[in-house]
């Protein structure tokens, strides 16, 4: 980024104002959405836009533009396939593809001269903050140019020698019309994207994410990942596999790395080979279950410390844990005393004499041992059973020690009370007895050397160091000691992380208050986050005051900039609002404005003023300056006329299509709902076809259900078809022979569907007769039928013709006279089941009902049966029980009826 800025020192001089109207280059159009102007211009900010049937280039500003951007000449640019863009540094459009966005990238574009011209240098935003830094970068700028939401941080000199920072949010098209036109060097370049802010390490992408540099973690890259430590998250030093990371960590190492541990070859206690073989200690075996060194080999058991003790003299195997013996070597007895040992057979000659202590029988008598034995079973040095004095036994041998007891040729050491070589421990390597005599014990020993991630410390192996003591980094093994004034160290015994009697343990010295950036937790001065100037805790968001880079205080965060309106006020140190007249600004009031807020307003020394565009030109949007200022328009001077510039049509001239809609013509709507109409007609047309073919083909399925067109298929159907087409039968004679012989069919089905129904009525009217019998007491119906007309005689008694009602009644005849002409009695119906209603109008009686089925009488039946008067006996003759006329009105015998039948 340094390198990038700096290559903008030689560029060339600042040339001539171009609002002097002095021209330098070649005539040109400069255009903005929905304006062209054209004149002479140097600004260099955009994408050049040329065409072979466009007399001069075509400057493309920053903006949004789409197939209806005016003027026409900007649209026939933009629609055209032959135009051909060039962008300037920091524009990576190079192809038309509306609608077009031309935007700076996101970063910072550097112009040496104001009104953005000169060749610019564009810097992106940076991998890691610039802020980090040791001094800011000198801007040689006369013109700055920002992308949206970013922001730059600058300095300047111009207020005092330490200078002051200012933070830019817009374009400036003039750095000297800044307020007390100072001469800027970049501080930070960073993106407004991130939501909450980045720390003081990470950078804010455009994406809306913190970029973090290596070794730095967190969502706002305000942690140290795990091997990291101090403010600028630096590795752990080498082979160390812990140290005293994090951000606010001292990076000494706590923990070294080491080589062929026992766990890259499943080996418990033994080491690991460079072949990944492992190679146990003494006394150790693999266990049952694969696991390397992990049970106590023959000869060995297991004690309650957890290491593997040789068995006592004489024994070949003993128990875990007690060491009782389980089994005695030849010529050996178990102690019946102590159970662990087993003694040696006394020795006696052929006559039954006891040899004593130092000799053994050759069979006749007793000889003397060899020098290296206290007893012994045979003449030589291999005859031991004891060994002598200074010497131990080791694997049926007696071998001496050394001055620390360390078994000749062995890693084990000497054991005086079972006069044999023990095994060491079993975490280490190799052991010793200081000082070792005939009066050394076993408990006496201490490792000398450990396994691969065991350290030594007070002559045993463990894990780590024991507070207190550090791990010396000479050897990478031995626990060594802190200082008298630490309470624990790391690194050497001087380096104190805590500290005895009451003191802070600060960068290592023992002192009694904590330094500024520090604070105090757990008896240690512990380092501020590097946001922070002063802290509350080691989090990037426990800050209580802030340093210069990052001066605003928020919610405990240390952040490099107000909002967009307010400025920082170093006196009340809080954030405060600009000038209403200002987008932002430095300082209060209306003349500190580093942008302005109105669109038709301009920047002037800090001061928002009125633009003064020429003629019909505007502001630019985002880069503060009208478009007039941009472009040079040659004038006449005197009686000497202006400069010609080419001629340019559709330079004023609105877009064709960006005119709106027009109205239709007549013959226009006439042509559409023709289409409509037509488009209508087959629809329908398409739509009757359809419900043609699915009414044949559901024709076609009854047909085929009903066997009424049997397929001719094959052969003798080709041939039938043949004919028909030479004689002249057609399909439809076909179908009419077939319809013709259709009457009698349904005939017949109306028959049988008419049979059905009087089973139907017959079978229901049998199951109603089952139900119940008819009753053996008299009735009406009986009656009716025994000594009433016949049903012919009562149908023609009540017919039309017969006498009037009145007279059926009285027995007179009527007064009236008799109708001329009868009424015509109505005809039966005809049945329901005739195929036609021409068919037949005879009327069919019905069959007679079959005889009613005897049913047994109940005892209500019985009883009345035999209560009642036998028929003949007290039987009344028809008529006597017919109701007698009488006389009604008067009761006088002479008074006549009033009866209106007798009048």
């Amino acid at each position: 980024m340094r390198s990038l800025l700096s290559a903008a020192a030689p560029l060339l001089a600042l040339a001539a104002s171009v609002v002097s109207g002095q021209s330098t280059g070649n005539a040109s159009v400069v255009c903005v959405a929905g304006q062209c102007l054209q004149g002479f211009t140097n600004t260099t900010l955009g994408a050049t836009l040329t065409a072979s049937d466009v007399a001069s280039p075509v400057l493309l500003l920053p903006g949004q533009y789409s197939s209806s951007t005016s003027p026409q000449l900007l649209h026939q640019l933009l629609t055209s396939s032959s135009t051909h863009m060039s962008p300037s540094a920091g524009f990576n459009a190079t192809t038309i593809s509306l609608p077009l966005n031309l935007a700076l990238q996101p970063g910072l574009a550097i112009f040496p001269q104001p009104l953005y011209s000169g060749q610019s240098q564009f810097a992106s935003l940076p991998n890691t903050p610039l802020s980090n830094s040791s001094a800011a970068t000198s801007l040689n700028a006369g013109a700055l140019a920002l992308s949206q939401n970013v922001w730059v941080a600058v300095s300047t000199s111009a207020s005092n020698a330490s200078g002051s920072r200012l933070i830019l949010w817009d374009s400036v098209p003039d750095v000297t019309q800044l307020p007390n036109a100072p001469s800027l060097s970049l501080l930070d370049i960073q993106s407004t994207s991130c939501s909450p802010p980045c720390s003081g390490a990470g950078v804010c992408a455009a994406s809306g994410q913190c970029t973090c540099p290596p070794g730095f973690s967190g969502a706002s890259c305000e942690t140290c990942a795990a091997g990291f430590f101090g403010p600028t998250c630096q590795a752990c030093p080498a082979g160390c596999t812990q140290c005293d990371d994090g951000i606010s960590g001292s990076g000494r190492c706590l923990a070294f790395s080491t080589t062929n541990s026992s766990a890259s070859c499943n080996c418990l206690n033994g080491a690991c080979g460079a072949n990944g073989q492992c190679t146990c200690n003494a006394g150790w075996t693999a266990a049952d279950n694969g696991t390397a060194c992990a049970k106590c080999a023959p000869g060995f058991f297991l004690d309650a410390s957890g290491d593997c003790s040789v068995c006592q003299l004489g024994c070949t195997q003993c128990a875990d844990g007690s060491g009782i013996c389980v089994a005695c070597a030849g010529g050996f007895t178990q102690n019946a005393n102590d159970r662990t040992k087993c003694d040696a057979v006394q020795a006696t000659t052929a006559t039954g004499t006891a040899c004593p202590d130092g000799s053994f029988s050759n069979g006749t008598a007793c000889a003397p041992c060899s020098p290296s034995c206290q007893t012994c079973k045979g003449p030589t040095s291999n005859d031991c059973i004891v060994c002598g004095s200074g010497q131990f036994s080791l694997g049926g041998q007696c071998v001496p020690t050394d001055g620390n007891g360390v078994c000749q040729g062995s890693a084990m050491v000497a054991n005086n009370n079972k006069h044999e070589c023990d095994s060491c421990p079993a975490k280490c390597t190799s052991c010793k007895i200081p000082n070792f005599n005939v009066a050394s014990t076993i408990d006496q020993v201490q490792c000398s050397g450990c396994l691969p991630g065991f350290v030594l410390s007070q002559g045993k192996c463990v894990q780590s160091c024991p507070s207190g003591t550090f791990l010396s980094p000479q050897d990478n093994l031995t626990c060594t000691a802190c200082s008298s004034t630490c309470g624990t160290c790391a690194g050497s015994a001087d380096f104190c992380l805590t500290c005895n009697n009451n003191q802070l343990a600060s960068g290592g010295k023992c002192v009694t208050s904590c330094p500024s950036n520090t604070f105090s937790s757990s008896g240690s001065c512990i380092a501020c986050h590097p946001d922070c100037a002063t802290c509350s805790g080691t989090s990037f968001n426990q800050c209580a005051s802030c340093p210069p880079n990052r001066p605003v205080l928020t919610n405990g965060r240390c952040l490099p900039t107000c909002s967009k309106n307010q400025f920082f006020d170093t006196t009340s140190s809080s954030c405060q609002s600009c000038d209403s007249t200002c987008a932002s600004c430095s300082g209060p009031g209306a003349s500190n404005c580093l942008s302005c807020s109105s669109p038709s307003q301009t920047l002037k020394s800090g001061t928002c003023t009125q633009a003064s565009c020429n003629g019909t030109s505007t502001t630019v949007s985002g880069l503060g300056i009208c478009l007039s200022d941009l472009v040079a328009v040659p004038q006449a001077s005197g009686t000497a006329a202006p400069a010609p510039l080419p001629s340019i049509t559709g330079l004023t001239a609105p877009a064709q299509n960006a005119t709106g809609t027009r109205a239709l013509a007549w013959w226009e709507i006439l042509l559409m709902a023709l289409g409509c109409a037509f488009i209508f007609v087959v629809v329908l047309m398409l739509w009757r076809r359809r419900m043609r073919k699915r009414r044949a083909a559901q024709t076609k399925a009854f047909a085929a259900a009903k066997n009424l067109d049997p397929a001719r298929a094959g052969w003798r159907g080709a041939l039938l078809r043949f004919g028909e087409r030479i004689f002249g039968h057609s399909h439809a004679n076909r179908n009419a022979s077939r319809n013709a012989n259709a009457h009698p069919d349904s005939g017949l089905k109306l028959l049988k569907l008419r049979n059905a129904e009087s089973e139907r009525h017959a079978r229901e009217m049998e199951k109603l007769g089952r139900a119940g019998g008819p009753s053996s007491l008299p009735s009406y119906y009986d009656y009716e039928h025994q000594f009433g007309p016949a049903p012919a005689q009562r149908a023609e008694r009540w017919s039309a013709q017969s006498g009037s009602m009145y007279s059926q009644v009285t027995g007179l005849p009527r007064r009236a006279a008799e109708p001329r002409m009868p009424v015509k009695d109505v005809e039966p119906m005809p049945s329901r089941f005739s195929w036609t209603t021409s068919g037949s109008s005879v009327h069919r009686s019905p069959p007679p009902p079959p005889p009613p089925v005897p049913v047994p009488q109940t005892e209500a039946q019985k009883y009345a049966m035999s209560v009642s008067t036998p028929d003949g006996a007290g039987g009344m003759q028809r008529g006597m029980y017919w109701l007698e006329p009488m006389n009604t009105g008067s009761t006088g015998a002479n008074s006549g009826s009033k009866n209106p039948f007798r009048k």
